[in-house]
């Protein structure tokens, strides 16, 4: 199985740019520390992260630092109510994968399939998108290494 986090989404050359899409989410923040098991594995959090709800009924935790960077309430709520967010446009670097892989985070190991996107946020941050959920809340962006 191919580790995520050894490939170089700048240099592969069939690494693209992306963005996620205005696509709501429905999101509680956690009253207590659990664990959760996401479609990528079982993935821990902390008092305060939020556990959001995607397109499909998925589930996946963020920490409340992280969401508040990059999320924002739709429904009047203030930032750190339950209800509905979407994420703020920005950029990523993905890479649809062709063999199982894995990245391991600061809050447990995620697997992906082939098929399946790894999808860089930032320097080491890294994540894993199932084939159809990245169809629906991500868009490939154009231009020379699109």
């Amino acid at each position: 199985m191919k580790n995520g986090m050894d490939i170089d989404l700048d240099k592969h050359p069939k690494a693209k740019n992306a963005r996620k899409k205005p696509v709501p989410v429905t999101v509680r923040f956690a009253c207590k520390a659990g664990m959760i098991q996401t479609q990528e594995g079982s993935v821990e959090y902390g008092v305060g992260d939020a556990i959001c709800t995607g397109v499909e009924g998925e589930q996946w935790p963020i920490q409340r630092h992280r969401f508040e960077a990059t999320y924002e309430p739709m429904d009047g709520q203030a930032m750190g109510e339950d209800g509905r967010y979407v994420k703020r446009p920005v950029p990523v670097r993905v890479l649809r994968m062709d063999a199982p892989f894995y990245v391991e985070t600061g809050w447990g190991r995620l697997e992906g399939k082939a098929g399946d996107w790894l999808v860089e946020y930032g320097p080491a941050d890294r994540g894993v998108v199932s084939s159809a959920i990245f169809d629906k809340t991500y868009e490939l962006l154009e231009g020379p290494s699109a």
